[in-house]
């Protein structure tokens, strides 16, 4: 008599935030690796000597062999690479030419300020960006109003196309200088942050809200969205939890590209109103060739689009499990 065999017993599925975080994590290796190889090039791209052109033209040639030996240009390249790359793994990333201080402590001093304003700016667009392009979608669903669809479409263009230090200006010279509503610099009160604030925000909150009304609507079209509708649901369970789910998946994949641009437009705007972040220090210490100053700064800024970027990617997953595995669509 035959003797039957059981079924082999399947093995446990592993879970797919396995593989996407190892494959985050690689990437964010390399881009670390890129990031230090970039920054240490700043200094050996310099035309010419370093060590010269840092101390200027009328430095003596006993401060130039000074310098050379500080930033380490008395040793072969790879020398200095290697002393370089570990620095920053030991979080040593220095000392400034300008004032002698570390360059982690003039980052830390410096990074909460942009912190706070890149993440004041980030959630106004997302608070201000999401109900908008959704209201305009589902005003002009089907082709209805064509005029406030030609309205939108022609504002958010106009305005998402005017840079963030010219926007800056503008609100200067209106809010601080015409109607003395707002301070113009500094960020001795809470009302420093509105002026910079709307700055980075208008640009990016335009931009997103394009994206969102295109994919609303598109969701808006979907079978299962015209069967909620007809089963008359009221319009915020409509919208909230059918459409918002399905059409947050796309538009945070570019919009991720747009918040990590938003770092480098809160550099820029720290400068129209003197905000005393990273983006004031990495111009000062330009001004003043403080090159372990720019490196770090670089370095820094660098690493956080990249954290931001890869924030993005993990709630993309918690909204849309097929994102982990590169997979992506309607419901």
């Amino acid at each position: 008599m035959e003797t039957v065999k059981p079924p082999a017993s399947r093995p446990a599925a592993r879970s797919p935030w396995v593989p996407f975080l190892l494959r985050r994590l690689v990437g964010l290796v390399a881009v670390l690796v890129t990031l230090v190889v970039g920054t240490f090039l700043i200094v050996q791209l310099i035309p010419g000597d370093p060590a010269r052109t840092i101390a200027g033209s009328n430095a003596t040639p006993e401060r130039i062999e000074q310098l050379r030996t500080q930033l380490g240009l008395d040793q072969p390249l790879w020398t200095q690479f290697t002393d370089y790359a570990g620095g920053v793994l030991r979080g040593d990333l220095g000392t400034s030419f300008a004032n002698g201080q570390p360059v982690t402590q003039i980052i830390g001093d410096r990074l909460p300020f942009t912190a706070e304003l890149a993440l004041i700016a980030i959630v106004l667009v997302l608070l201000v960006s999401v109900p908008f392009g959704m209201a305009v979608a589902v005003a002009c669903r089907g082709g209805r109003r064509r005029p406030l669809d030609t309205g939108f479409s022609a504002v958010t263009a106009l305005a998402g196309a005017v840079p963030e230090y010219v926007l800056g200006t503008v609100l200067v010279l209106v809010f601080a200088i015409t109607f003395t509503m707002l301070p113009a610099a500094g960020a001795a009160s809470v009302g420093a942050l509105v002026l910079p604030v709307l700055a980075i925000s208008v640009g990016p909150i335009c931009t997103m809200a394009r994206i969102v009304r295109r994919e609303t609507a598109a969701v808006l079209e979907q079978d299962y969205l015209r069967t909620a509708r007809g089963r008359r649901l009221r319009a915020v369970r409509l919208y909230a939890r059918h459409a918002l789910p399905n059409l947050m998946t796309s538009t945070l994949t570019l919009g991720g590209l747009i918040l990590s641009g938003l770092l480098g437009g809160t550099v820029v705007v720290e400068i129209v109103f003197a905000w005393p972040g990273l983006g004031t220090a990495v111009v000062n210490a330009i001004t003043s060739r403080d090159y372990p100053v720019i490196q770090g700064v670089v370095l820094v800024l660098g690493l956080l689009a990249t954290l931001l970027n890869l924030l993005v990617d993990v709630v993309l997953g918690l909204l849309d499990p097929r994102t982990l595995n590169g997979k992506a669509g309607s419901a």
